[in-house]
């Protein structure tokens, strides 16, 4: 991914959680903050001395007796986003910074202009680290954000995010994004998954890293101790377990992110999670970048109605 994308959601969540005390290029910090003992640095200021791996260990932990909190999450690959940010943030000029954290501009419920401003108001972010929301169902989304909101599914911006609005409109945002918005996917996603489940073929892992998901997704080598991912997680929209999401279309870099932190203990969600971390513990680096690879590969399919986040 680029690093202009990169560091865009960094912008986006330090605009959220961290510019009401610190400041931005073009925002001044109010007097109440000026006022604090200690009181925080502009955010020019705070990041002129320290180098990268410096400013993410303090955006990790946080500065312990002065008020600045760690994150509220054991993910470290939320904080380099964030640093990528901070490093440009110095001599940026107000124009730019509006531009990169200003809520999209679209009808919805309320808080929908600033998810919309990291998902895209259809739920196409076009962002490798942000998922696509428009291929899953109104009920996983709204059981997604509530485990999001409660912790039990680990993610700084996400938790900050989801309990930024009140619990009553997490339904009807769940319902704006979790929509196909190009209904033309159908017949598309329906000619994936009929070329996605065909023949076994060799029993040898194969060099295309797509056939070699497919493979993996469909257990189609006997040889390997490993869950048919097909099975809960489709390609098939019609056998895809309602209570777990669809991956089919989703963003190659998310996918591969979200399987090493079910592999690593640091993902957690929904009914199901005891089993999906069971699954991924299995997978080495190579496995999990060719599932990755094959389920970003398909079409999206349509969401089957119900269902409740994996």
């Amino acid at each position: 991914m680029d690093a202009g994308r990169f560091y865009l959601l960094g912008a986006r969540h330090y605009e959220s959680a961290c510019r009401v005390c610190h400041g931005a290029p073009g925002v001044p910090q109010g007097a109440t903050v000026r006022a604090m003992l200690p009181a925080p640095p502009p955010i020019g200021d705070a990041v002129r001395d320290w180098r990268p791996n410096e400013l993410g260990w303090i955006v990790r932990e946080g500065v312990k007796m002065s008020g600045m909190p760690g994150r509220p999450s054991a993910r470290n690959d939320e904080v380099w986003p964030v640093v990528a940010f901070l490093t440009r943030v110095r001599g940026m000029r107000p124009e730019n910074y509006a531009a990169l954290v200003g809520p999209a501009t679209a009808e919805g419920p309320p808080g929908f202009g600033s998810c919309a401003g990291c998902h895209g108001i259809d739920g196409l972010s076009g962002n490798e680290r942000i998922p696509r929301l428009d291929i899953q169902t109104p009920d996983y989304l709204e059981m997604a954000l509530l485990t999001y909101r409660d912790g039990r599914r680990q993610s700084g911006y996400m938790r900050h995010a989801a309990s930024a609005v009140p619990a009553e409109t997490l339904r009807p945002l769940a319902q704006r994004f979790g929509r196909l918005s190009d209904a033309t996917a159908r017949g598309a996603g329906q000619a994936a998954r009929a070329a996605g489940s065909g023949a076994a073929g060799a029993a040898g892992a194969s060099d295309d890293p797509v056939e070699e998901g497919r493979r993996l997704a469909f257990a189609l080598d006997r040889r390997r101790d490993l869950p048919a991912c097909h099975s809960c997680h489709g390609p098939d929209a019609e056998r895809r377990r309602p209570d777990t999401p669809s991956l089919s279309g989703q963003y190659r870099g998310y996918l591969e992110t979200q399987l090493i932190l079910w592999r690593d203990g640091l993902r957690g969600g929904g009914p199901r999670a005891e089993l999906m971390s069971e699954a991924a513990r299995r997978l080495n680096d190579n496995q999990i970048a060719a599932l990755a690879a094959y389920y970003s590969s398909l079409a999206p399919e349509v969401p089957a109605a119900g269902g409740a986040a994996n």
